[in-house]
């Protein structure tokens, strides 16, 4: 890794967005390669990140920081980035469901997925079933992304799953949900593929299928 991408990763660690910008623009303007950036700067600096946060050395308020510094940075990269490294590991839909509006959680998995090279389509909150239904039909996502932060709109990701089946699409995706009064036995009841305690482990589950994926193509 050489010293300029190093410096971009560890601004993005340290949440400082400002210093992180203007170091990726000295290194593009040096002539450091963007898919670099890309890999070995931004997205490793939020596994970093996530890694520190599931072990308690960092706490919600740093994951947002560092989340937001890699946001900005990566409308300046993508510009320069073309073929492979312009592609993303996947698309996803995101939303909070019918009757939630609650939406710190869901933003913090969407700038994590965002930092881990997916491309994700926000719905925002208080997303119906039909409002997943046309997204799915517009984007063609590889996973759908469900949030719930209270108890009684848990029910909506059921309905969304059951109106997925019903159009006929649920066997088109792979179906994440979490929240605070989540279980991995309630996904599993209302036929999630998976369910995650935190964003990090989010983006590490949409890692794993991705790479199953890969591997079962490459076969």
């Amino acid at each position: 890794m050489s010293d300029a991408i190093a410096t971009i990763k560890d601004w993005v660690i340290r949440g400082r967005k400002n210093e992180a910008v203007a170091a990726t623009r000295a290194a593009l303007d040096e002539g450091v390669d963007p898919g670099a950036i890309m890999k070995d700067g931004l997205i490793a600096a939020m596994s970093v990140v996530g890694e520190k946060y599931s072990s308690g050395e960092f706490f919600l308020p740093q994951m947002m920081v560092a989340a937001r510094a890699m946001t900005e940075v990566v409308p300046v990269l993508k510009p320069h980035l073309v073929g492979e490294a312009a592609a993303t590991r996947g698309k996803v839909v995101l939303g909070t469901v019918q009757g939630d509006f609650h939406d710190i959680g869901k933003n913090i998995v969407r700038m994590m997925l965002e930092g881990g090279g997916y491309e994700v389509v926000d719905l925002g909150v208080d997303v119906t079933a039909d409002m997943f239904i046309e997204a799915i039909r517009k984007e063609a996502p590889q996973f759908v992304l469900m949030s719930a932060l209270i108890t009684l709109t848990m029910e909506g990701m059921r309905r969304t799953i059951a109106a997925l089946e019903e159009a006929g699409l649920r066997s088109s995706v792979r179906v994440g949900v979490g929240g605070a009064p989540l279980t991995h036995k309630y996904a599993a009841e209302i036929g999630a593929d998976f369910y995650s305690e935190d964003a990090y482990e989010c983006v590490q589950a949409c890692n794993r299928m991705v790479d199953s994926a890969r591997a079962e193509a490459g076969r």
